[in-house]
């Protein structure tokens, strides 16, 4: 019986396979692969989609939160607040800047950042705030404007996200292959409204110069290149239908049923599943089902931020983060991908029954 993966990459680029190849071959024959013609476009193209002034592309999404940081002058002393359930990179940015990550906890509802938990946080130090758009959800950011503090998005896995990168001062993107829209390789992208943030961010990229002659800021080599912003602009035009795909496989997956046996993600308006999650108690057990099913899964951040042995300094207990930790336990990844199929949708979820039925009769 043949393996399902997590996410199908290649199905989604296959049948533009024959144009990638072109545009990649167009790069090779220009010579050109740093801040060339394909990234300037592509920056044009993504802030018209995304509905944002400026968009700036560096290396990978994580150079994307540490320069947007930069570029704020966020450093030593100063608090930066995001969730204790995301990606180790949220907080890395932070402390790469030299300033303390303050964890909040989570919504039990949507997995992402409790603005009740984030008020009870704030400090006089506390100089921005870091909401993720986690799993592809929305993070709801009006109660978090309302502080006042600035908010950085990271949006790293909600590209095309109806609402994500509209609050911030600044939102960060990330285009690693398995992305909404990805790359074929690490990429990333920081975009704002604020020409002159925007200036400082293409600065700070590129060593701290315009043309590399005078440096103006101690700066990064964090450049979007050629062969990446290539296949990207071949993709972008296309990821308003992969996110409704992905919109309607969830869909999907709760018309077969699954819904009996786990506890679904609750669907909005705004998101775009960067990848499927669903909660149970049982969540070990069922994966080792699936994975004796030829079905691939994933349990994301069952260590989250504050247990990292990297951030135990900055000295939170787990006793603060209740939802985060119960996530941590629970959430499971099931197969997820713009044109999976209803036969392979409806095996994973035989799969999942399957190992609920089995522990119940244990």
């Amino acid at each position: 019986m043949p393996q399902i993966p997590l996410v199908d990459v290649k199905a989604q680029y296959a049948p533009l396979l024959d144009e990638l190849k072109e545009r990649i071959a167009a790069v090779l024959d220009s010579g050109r692969f740093i801040l060339g013609p394909n990234v300037h476009a592509f920056e044009e193209e993504a802030a018209a989609y995304l509905g944002a002034g400026h968009a700036i592309g560096v290396a990978n999404g994580t150079d994307a939160l540490v320069i947007a940081l930069d570029a704020l002058d966020i450093g030593p002393g100063d608090e930066v607040i995001c969730p204790a359930f995301t990606f180790y990179a949220t907080a890395e940015s932070i402390a790469r800047r030299g300033a303390k990550p303050v964890f909040a906890d989570i919504d039990a509802r949507t997995m992402n950042l409790d603005p009740e938990d984030v008020r009870a946080r704030v400090t006089e130090r506390t100089k921005a705030i870091i909401p993720v758009h986690l799993f592809g959800r929305p993070a709801a950011l009006g109660q978090l404007a309302g502080l006042g503090i600035p908010i950085v998005e990271d949006a790293a896995q909600a590209f095309g996200a109806q609402g994500a990168g509209k609050t911030g001062v600044v939102s960060t993107y990330s285009f690693f292959p398995t992305k909404n829209l990805f790359a074929l390789g690490d990429a990333g992208l920081v975009t704002t409204r604020d020409e002159e943030l925007a200036e400082r961010i293409r600065l700070l990229r590129f060593h701290g110069s315009k043309a590399k002659k005078d440096f103006e800021l101690v700066g990064y080599n964090s450049r979007l290149d050629e062969l990446q912003a290539a296949p990207l602009r071949l993709f972008l035009p296309h990821v308003e239908e992969w996110n409704r795909l992905r919109r309607e496989a969830a869909a999907r997956y709760a018309e077969l049923g699954l819904g009996e046996v786990c506890e679904l993600p609750e669907d909005e308006p705004g998101h775009v599943y960067h990848v499927y999650v669903v909660r149970s108690p049982e969540r070990d057990r069922i994966r080792e089902h699936l994975v004796a099913s030829g079905i691939a899964s994933s349990a994301y951040y069952q260590t989250p931020l504050h247990r990292q042995p990297a951030l135990r300094p900055f000295g939170q207990a787990e006793a603060e983060f209740p939802e985060t930790e119960r996530a941590a336990r629970e959430n499971l990844a099931l197969p997820l991908w713009a044109g999976i199929g209803a036969d392979v949708q409806e095996r994973v979820v035989s799969a999942v029954r399957e190992a609920v039925s089995l522990e119940a009769v244990r």
